[in-house]
């Protein structure tokens, strides 16, 4: 039988940085996949999408807003609120509103996909940065608040992973990308099923004694 037969998963933002890949290995999986491209800044559009699934068994929060790569002083307020309300506040609100039915079940999955850049210092990133690091931390004491209830919550802490959206072909075919792969112990970038299979451990019943937790996927770069 297939690790997530008769599964929900909702994965967000699917068309953007790991939703592909998670999609496709979750189905292989046997998981009943909703791929939601759904804009979720909106306040109520949380609660909505996860009303519009029903059951959701594993939810992927797959959050990207791209990093502008501005220095401090020229971060203005809506570029930084803008990272905040891509990858922060949809988070709390989806946790918040599929968290009742895993609770009543005492069963449930909750797999973040982040960012190592909340891992590791690196200039010009700090609004991304920042928001990434908020994310971690919620994982962190929303982990520990569930464990005991049957619902996991963990992140991915990644880079350097192939995607459509910050890993593009495009990017990683640039005449300047082979010097900084050099900051990579691994020398390569990870395919982007490698990070989804990590998704799909943390998403599945082997992963049932782990909550709170971040896992760093970046080939060394950060630890």
């Amino acid at each position: 039988m297939k690790r997530f037969a008769n599964r929900n998963a909702l994965v967000t933002q699917a068309g953007d940085f790991m939703g592909p890949a998670v999609c496709e290995l979750f189905a292989e999986e046997g998981a009943a996949v909703t791929a939601d491209e759904s804009d979720l800044t909106r306040p109520q559009a949380a609660d909505d999408l996860i009303r519009r699934a029903g059951r959701v068994d594993i939810l992927v929060v797959n959050l990207m807003e791209r990093n502008r790569r501005h220095a401090v002083v020229d971060t203005g307020d809506a570029e930084w609120a803008a990272m905040f309300d891509a990858m922060v506040h949809p988070l709390h609100r989806l946790v918040r509103a599929v968290l009742p039915q895993m609770l009543e079940r005492r069963s449930g999955k909750i797999v973040v996909m982040g960012s190592a850049n909340a891992l590791r210092g690196t200039p010009v990133r700090a609004a991304y940065s920042a928001a990434r690091g908020a994310q971690l931390a919620y994982v962190r004491n929303v982990g520990i608040e569930t464990a005991g209830q049957g619902v996991n919550v963990n992140a991915i802490a990644q880079n350097w992973v192939s995607n459509p959206t910050s890993y593009s072909p495009e990017i990683i075919n640039a005449a300047d990308f082979a010097e900084r792969l050099k900051a990579v112990p691994a020398g390569r970038v990870a395919q982007g099923w490698e990070s989804a299979a990590l998704a799909l451990y943390l998403a599945s019943a082997e992963s049932d004694f782990v909550s709170g937790q971040t896992f760093a996927f970046s080939g060394g770069w950060a630890v």
